[in-house]
């Protein structure tokens, strides 16, 4: 088991590596599941809607603007959390993903906090975000991280939006 100390937190562009090495399999491994969730399972990322495909293929691209913070165990990544530029003062969190293998150990408190420190130094004065209902874990850890339930931006049924001030 690996010991929640060798999880280093790396922000790309900026800290981490050159090249985000992993991201791709992170978000792959991210919207195959939320698939699945929504009852729209696809065999491979192929099947993906394109926007999800093209996060996939080129990550850099699509988040130009974003900061990615990266879960890395030794040089393998094992988690991420896109931060978006900000917009009318606000950020969102996005892509939140551990590894399955790597779960329970604090990594995805430790990268919502690494978000909120980016967004304080960004001088943002919230971060925002959105979750499926079903995901009543990820949902608890927002709460136990200061966000609180708010009226949806989103028309997409069954999201919960939540937010939080910096």
């Amino acid at each position: 088991m690996t010991d929640p100390r060798d999880i280093a937190i790396v922000r790309w562009p900026g800290q981490g590596p050159s090249v985000p090495d992993g991201l791709a399999d992170l978000l792959a491994a991210y919207h195959l599941r939320t698939q699945a969730e929504k009852g729209e399972a696809v065999a491979g990322v192929d099947g993906l809607p394109d926007r999800y495909r093209v996060e996939i293929a080129d990550p850099r691209a699509v988040f130009v603007d974003a900061v990615v913070s990266l879960a890395l165990s030794g040089d393998t990544a094992v988690g991420c959390l896109v931060v978006s530029a900000p917009v009318d003062g606000r950020s969102e969190i996005k892509r939140l993903w551990t590894d399955p293998a790597f779960r329970g150990r604090g990594i995805a408190s430790s990268l919502v906090r690494a978000a909120l420190v980016h967004a304080a130094e960004s001088g943002v004065g919230a971060v925002r975000l959105s979750v499926w209902k079903w995901r009543a874990g990820a949902i608890a850890l927002y709460e136990r991280l200061g966000f609180t339930v708010t009226e949806s931006w989103d028309e997409r049924e069954q999201l919960v939006c939540m937010e939080r001030a910096v």
